[in-house]
Order: structure tokens, then sequence, then C-alpha cells
């Protein structure tokens, strides 16, 4: 059993078998999740072809394969890993790299190649790293401008990415693209948002029942500053910001009021209850602090897109 992201900010167990003894497919994830142990990130975007608008979203666990809710997209990690089992006295000439062997036997190859090291050194200068590229095109891929310039081909087509023109625009995404990362990835970690969790007159909060959710809901079509949380809880204060950060057809918060919830499997009789992943961490507000904190990321999230373009501006007016 590992450790995945179902859906955006909603993770669930799932089992991975590199032989597909009971996977159906697993197609590359053996090769960037072998095992637990090795760690990876990697970002998610929406595929070719599909009805949802463009958007990406850094990983560090298993992406499940209609991760944007109803089409496939394409996971793009930062490396992948070989497994290598050559005999005691015999070189392993089939390896395409010459990273050492770890102790599970897997040698890590980074995907961005020597070749593309190359061309951005050659072109905006030698200090450049693998991982400021990594960093780069993340950055690259929030940026409303080239969401807009490329909004037709990215109904078609992965993204294309541009060699930057400036070492100072390069430097800008790459920094942008690290803080968005960090966010995405440590969303349990940020600091939760200060919003007003009200408890109707009588809800004991120490009682486990006060933080159980049914289904979620926002106060009105209208009203996302509101989610009605339970009969018992009301969660308040939530900034218009937050609703800014779109991933696919829905806000990130919209991601949440959508997945946790309490849904049963018609054909299996399986019942999904989130609940279950609260009492397993012993963290009966758990989805409470969840909302806290993912309002903090899309709050954050946009302060970094917005910073994207004013550094853009800021750049055309000074040529």
């Amino acid at each position: 059993m590992r450790l995945g992201t179902y859906r955006p900010f909603t993770k669930e167990h799932a089992y991975l078998d590199p032989n597909q003894q009971l996977n159906n497919c697993t197609y590359q994830l053996p090769s960037m999740f072998p095992t637990p142990e090795h760690g990876n990130v990697g970002y998610y975007v929406v595929g070719m072809g599909s009805d949802k608008p463009f958007s990406c979203l850094m990983l560090n666990a298993i992406p499940d394969l209609a991760f944007w809710g109803s089409s496939n997209g394409q996971f793009f990690p930062r490396w992948t890993y070989e497994k290598t089992e050559p005999r005691d006295g015999e070189l392993d000439f089939e390896s395409t790299t010459n990273a050492e062997v770890d102790d599970h036997g897997y040698r890590r190859v980074d995907n961005i190649t020597g070749v593309i090291l190359k061309l951005y050194r050659d072109t905006i200068g030698d200090q450049v790293t693998k991982d400021d590229i990594f960093y780069y095109v993340y950055g690259l891929l929030h940026d409303p401008a080239y969401r807009t310039k490329y909004a037709a081909d990215l109904k078609k087509m992965l993204p294309h990415i541009p060699t930057p023109e400036t070492r100072e625009r390069f430097d800008q995404l790459a920094s942008a693209g690290r803080k968005l990362a960090d966010l995405h990835v440590g969303y349990e970690s940020v600091k939760p948002y200060p919003l007003d969790v009200q408890l109707k007159p009588g809800a004991d909060p120490e009682d486990r029942e006060t933080w159980r959710v049914e289904k979620m809901k926002w106060k009105s079509k209208q009203d996302h500053s509101t989610i009605i949380y339970n009969s018992r809880v009301t969660i308040a204060g939530i900034p218009d910001e937050a609703e800014r950060y779109l991933l696919g057809s829905r806000s990130a918060l919209g991601w949440i009021i959508d997945r946790y919830r309490v849904t049963t499997d018609k054909a299996s009789g399986i019942v999904n209850d989130p609940n279950d992943w609260c009492d397993e961490h012993a963290n009966p507000t758990y989805i409470v602090d969840l909302i806290k904190k993912v309002t903090t990321v899309s709050v954050e999230t946009m302060k970094i897109v917005d910073s994207i373009v004013a550094l853009a501006s800021a750049g055309s007016d000074s040529t």
C-alpha cells in the first residue's frame, strides 16, 4: 500500500503493484515511485484534448490517472528510477546514467538532460542548475500570459516550453516556481488561514460527532465566503482571493467540498468516508484544518501569480 493523491489536496491509500498482478495498468508509475522509500516530485497537467481549463499542480505522491476528475492528464516527475541487477563482476551497460545504485538496487535518473542544461547555460549563463530549470517550468506554467498566448495549443497538446529570453525573467519564474512548489507540496504544513469556525449553540467541540462530515456545501451558489460544514458547524470568512485559484474546473476549496463527503459506490456498496482518515490520524478536526490551510495556499498562490504578472510588466516598461 502507498500514499496517493487522488484529487487536488486529497490523499488516499493506493495499491501499486509493479508486476501488475492486481493493478490493471501502472504505466510508468513504477519507475517514478518504485518503492515507498523512493521520493519524487513532479507536476500533473491537464491532458491533451481535455474539456477542462489548463491547470498544473506539484505533487509528491502517486497521482490518480483521472486526477482532474473526468479526464486524464500527464505527470512530469523530477526523476525516474531504474532497477539494476548486474551479476557480480559484470558492468551494467544498459544503464542510462552513471548515478550510484542505492540500497534498494535502483539508480536515480535525472529527467532534465544534460542537453537541456547546456542549452539554457549557453542562452542565459553558466550559473543555471537542473533544479532551476525544473522550477522555472513550474513558474512559467502558472504565468497568465503564457496560458493566454498558448491557450489554443494547450487544448490540443502538452505544454511546450520556450527557452527563456533573459536571465532576469528566468530567475523570476524559477523563484516563483519554487515558492509555488513549496506551497502546493507542503499544503498540510502551512499556517492555517484565520477563518471563523462557528458552532451551533449547544454543540460540544469535544464531541467527535461535532466534526463529522457528510456533505459540505457553499452557503449559496453566489456566496462562497461561507461553507456549511454540517448541521453543527459553519466556516465563514473565506476571502474572495481564495476563489481565484482554479484547478481545472474548480477552485482549490471547491475540490475539498467535492471530495470530502461520504459516498457509496452503487455497484460494490463500498462506502468512502473521509471521517475515517480523520480517525486514523486521531484528528477529528482534520478537514476543518485542511480548509483553513488550503485557503492559505489559495491566497498565497494568487499573490505569487500576481507577482509574476507585475514583474513581467515592470520589465517591459524598463525596456
